[in-house]
């Protein structure tokens, strides 16, 4: 079982070098979003650093506080300042039992908010007017 999952880190590991790598060759802009815990398999083997870790999620409106790494390829973060009312959530809690269905809760938990996406949009992405 370790090694099945070692094997299929080792496979995720692959994929997101080659995407970041042509990424970088091709010249296009790419923003890759990875759960930020430690020990962590890209913190510890991939070599270049996030350029942005988020580590309270709900600060912009997502339901859950859990920190999230941001990779920017040939693009950097923007720093804008949203001056927009924000609806705040009853915070949920990762391991909180959500539902039976461990696929249905893992899924639950991987979503972001949509507050949360648009938010991140406009202070991280878009041009600052």
């Amino acid at each position: 079982m370790v090694h099945e999952r070692h094997g299929k880190l080792h496979r995720n590991y692959e994929t997101f070098v080659e995407m970041y790598a042509v990424a970088i060759d091709k010249g296009f802009r790419l923003i890759i979003e990875n759960p930020y815990t430690q020990p962590h398999y890209l913190t510890r083997y991939f070599p270049i650093e996030p350029k942005l870790i988020d580590t309270d999620r709900t600060q912009r409106g997502d339901w859950y506080r859990k920190p999230t790494q941001y990779w920017f390829v040939n693009c950097d973060p923007k720093n804008n300042l949203i001056l927009e009312p924000m609806i705040v959530r009853k915070r949920r809690i990762v391991n909180e039992p959500m539902a039976s269905d461990n696929h249905i809760r893992a899924k639950e938990r991987s979503e972001i908010a949509p507050q949360y996406a648009e938010r991140f949009i406009k202070e991280f992405i878009l041009e600052g007017k």
